[in-house]
């Protein structure tokens, strides 16, 4: 029985709208990631006065999507309000924002998503402009002697996502956030794959100790091991008779811990009020209805379509969807390859794989289904083996070569000469005739001879063959 103490987590997502073209309350361009720093500004961005706010309606359409798709509560009107704090990533010292309480109203609250069967429930979704980008020139706050900031992305529309701490463990806010992650892809709310598109400030108490927040998670991956890290550190304090404390922590991704940044701050210190300079914006419930009508195929809808419709695994539905731009390359070359479990499988533990071990996106490969199909069909007429496969995989993905041209300037064609194949064999079995013996006893051996002819052939023989006309040889001459 674990007699660990439980822990609960619940997460603060921060979502760019990265489909907008403009900035949230002005005609900035949103796309700023390119441009000199401190240079995509206007009076509204920096909070100068008598600059008046006025709202992106594209924002609003947005959001309402995702309150739609993560099953959320809608109000009747819609409130800003001003959420008051002192920073220099936000010169007006104070954030347009939401808050659900006395004179505010949030977009959207009282949702769910589902992880592996369990309902993790949505406190509410927030309308808000992000602050400045604060850079630390070591890439740690600690050993920084100087901090910068961009105000280029001061002003750009987020959605902020918050959990009820229905989390338990690492693993489910990674699956939580793997999820949120495909559904806002599919509704076109945000390019997550851009850099910093996605943050979480994660909330982790463990029974017996205050809630702690580590604020700024910029990643999936960080978040579980934010949460592997901030347990460990809180159960270890709670078992020794220390006190836990309500707390601000910081990610130091460099580091990998968590480090002290101030004492939490509660919901009263940041005056929330509604903002005088916006008004309050009603929410007509035939206009959600014909948001409603347009909203996308989203991903577990989609899971069970292709299921049905090409007859793949729920397991490898379920992966390809979790990232849209994967799911689309596997349809897209579906309609050119029909055999789609072997597409689907070559896709996830091949391709899949090599682009995860570098840490690459798959919006950053330059394969296509044109390479992907012709890879298929060369691999079903034995022009080349699944090694071969893995040996050009690298170029596809790299260089956008096509697989034919890669196998012909490498000369990679898949040997399958039976009585070629048959001559390297007995080149091979004449140099290793200990193992040969050994061979005639103990089938295992056979593994090793067939391996033995794949160097010999640079891997171009095709194995199957190999293992077929090796297994004869030695039944012929074991009479």
């Amino acid at each position: 029985m674990n007699t660990e103490p439980r822990a609960k987590i619940g997460l603060e997502v921060h979502v760019h709208m990265t489909t907008l073209k403009t900035k949230l309350f002005c005609s900035c361009s949103s796309t700023y990631t390119d441009l000199e720093p401190n240079t995509d500004l206007c009076p509204v961005c920096l909070g100068l006065p008598g600059a008046i706010p006025v709202l992106n309606e594209e924002a609003l359409r947005k959001a309402l999507m995702a309150t739609l798709a993560l099953n959320c509560e809608y109000p009747s009107y819609l409130i800003f309000t001003r959420k008051h704090y002192f920073y220099p990533d936000m010169a007006k010292n104070y954030q347009i924002s939401q808050y659900d309480g006395p004179g505010s109203m949030a977009i959207a609250k009282n949702g769910y998503v589902i992880i592996d069967n369990k309902i993790i429930r949505i406190r509410r979704i927030n309308i808000e402009e992000d602050p400045a980008k604060t850079i630390y020139p070591t890439g740690s706050m600690l050993t920084s002697t100087y901090t910068l900031l961009d105000y280029n992305r001061s002003g750009m529309g987020m959605l902020e996502i918050v959990t009820e701490p229905d989390i338990e463990t690492s693993r489910e806010a990674k699956l939580f956030l793997d999820k949120l992650k495909s559904i806002l892809e599919h509704l076109e709310i945000c390019d997550c794959d851009v850099e910093g598109s996605m943050r979480a400030d994660v909330n982790i108490s463990v029974e017996g100790g205050e809630r702690v927040e580590v604020k700024n998670v910029g990643s999936p991956k960080d978040v579980k091991d934010v949460i592997e890290y901030e347990v460990a550190r809180q159960r270890a304090a709670i078992l020794q008779g220390q006190k836990v404390t309500r707390e601000t922590r910081h990610w130091d991704s460099a580091r990998r811990i968590t480090v002290s940044s101030r004492a939490k701050e509660t919901d009263e210190d940041y005056r929330y009020f509604p903002d005088p300079d916006l008004p309050p914006y009603e929410i007509k419930p035939s206009y959600v209805e014909e948001i409603r009508k347009t909203l996308p195929e989203l991903p577990d809808a989609r899971v069970e379509r292709m299921i049905k419709q090409y007859g793949i695994s729920r397991y490898n539905a379920t992966v390809l969807v979790m990232d849209k731009a994967l799911a689309d390359l596997f349809e897209e070359t579906g309609k050119k390859y029909k055999n789609y479990e072997k597409l689907s499988n070559l896709i996830i533990n091949d391709y899949l794989r090599w682009i995860n071990d570098r840490n690459m996106k798959i919006t950053e490969s330059k394969a296509t289904p044109a390479h992907l199909s012709q890879l298929m069909e060369m691999m079903d007429m034995g022009t080349i083996t699944i090694k071969i496969v893995k040996e050009i995989l690298p170029r596809i993905v790299l260089e956008g070569k096509m697989p034919k041209e890669i196998v012909e300037s490498m000369d990679l064609t898949t040997i399958s000469d039976e009585k070629l194949i048959e001559d390297i064999i007995d080149q091979t079995l004449a140099k290793e005739p200990d193992v040969y013996e050994k061979a005639k006893r103990d089938p295992k051996v056979i593994n090793y001879l067939v391996g033995v002819v794949m160097k010999n052939t640079n891997k171009r023989a095709d194995p199957k063959i190999v293992n077929e006309l090796i297994r004869k040889k030695l039944n012929l001459l074991g009479q």
